[in-house]
């Protein structure tokens, strides 16, 4: 095996890998737990606003 046939390889087999993780990004089953996750950061948030409403504390940033 020369050095071309082995690169060639390695070419299919990084376009395989590419494909196989297109297919399984736009994969209808995975949209929920995609939704979740980007949806994650504002549930956080709300959580930590909901705590200072109930303590009836303001948070403040103390850098500025």
């Amino acid at each position: 095996m020369d050095y071309g046939t082995l690169r060639g390889l390695i070419a299919l087999l990084i376009l395989a890998l590419f494909i196989i993780i297109v297919v399984w990004s736009y994969s209808k089953k995975r949209k929920s737990a995609f939704d979740e996750a980007a949806n994650s950061i504002f549930e956080e948030d709300k959580e930590k606003t909901e705590l200072n409403d109930v303590n009836g504390k303001q948070e403040t940033n103390k850098n500025v």
